[in-house]
């Protein structure tokens, strides 16, 4: 196997445990009615899920450059760890 080929294998397996992990979260704010399960389920699509689809679906399908690739998925990662801070402060 090639590199390109590890890279992309890795990107599609952390974007598919982090689907399933924010899923988990996301079912305990369901069942518990628990803020803090809701924003751990956020902060977890932002991490994993997220940058995945910015850099291999909307990179390639609206031609965007690089640096709005890289503030695309800053940003993710802001807002996801914003989340995660909050679900364990509050």
């Amino acid at each position: 196997m090639t590199l390109p080929v590890v890279a992309t294998a890795g990107g599609i397996a952390t974007a598919c445990l982090g689907a399933y992990v924010g899923y988990l979260a996301y079912d305990g704010h369901r069942r518990n009615e628990s803020r803090t399960m809701l924003l751990l389920a956020v902060g977890v699509v932002c991490i994993a899920v997220v940058p995945y689809g910015i850099s291999y679906v909307l990179t390639p399908l609206f031609s965007l450059s690089d640096a709005v690739t890289v503030l695309g998925v800053t940003v993710a990662h802001l807002v996801g760890l914003g989340a995660l801070a909050r679900s364990v402060s509050a």
